[in-house]
């Protein structure tokens, strides 16, 4: 048992509600929209509200800093057996990738748990621009990704705006 509380009794109540007045039954599993969008994990972010979808529209992927190459395994799933013919890189303002680096992460996680990760790469950045040009290049140059219309976006999360990066 964890020293600190849970949410679980309120998510679950929160669910009781949502599954109360549930119409999605009969939503096909490929999205409608033919739309993927890869974004951070952040809080702040709600990809469906920002980009006006609806439960059925797109395949949306979450990870921290809304990484590509992390996922890369789910993009090739959507685009081979679901049918997804566009993608959305979505990055955003304040995002806490920008606030570490590599090395100082393996050292708190060392220190805090006595692992070692040293093999891996936790894709902090540095630029927020840059960080959604590198993404948007990687999957335009990957073998593993089909050549669809690939767009990158910065989410401003003081003004709920998106504003296209230029790649």
């Amino acid at each position: 048992m964890s020293v600190h509380s849970s949410v679980t009794a309120q998510l679950e109540a929160a669910n009781q509600i949502y599954a109360a007045d549930f119409t999605g039954a009969d939503l096909p599993s490929p999205p409608s929209r033919k739309v993927l969008v890869i974004t951070c994990m952040d809080s702040r972010l709600d990809p469906a509200k920002v980009l006006g979808l609806e439960l059925g529209d797109a395949h949306v992927i979450r990870n921290a800093g809304g990484r590509a190459i992390e996922a890369l395994r789910s993009i090739m799933i959507s685009q081979q057996l679901l049918g997804t013919r566009e993608i959305i890189v979505m990055h955003h303002t304040g995002c806490g990738m920008q606030k570490f680096s590599d090395s100082e992460f393996r050292t708190k996680v060392r220190q805090e748990l006595n692992e070692d990760v040293d093999h891996m790469s936790f894709l902090p950045f540095a630029d927020l621009k840059q960080s959604v040009s590198d993404d948007v290049q990687l999957l335009r140059k990957s073998p593993l990704v089909l050549k669809v219309p690939i767009t990158g976006y910065i989410y401003d999360v003081k003004t709920g705006k998106i504003e296209q990066v230029d790649v």
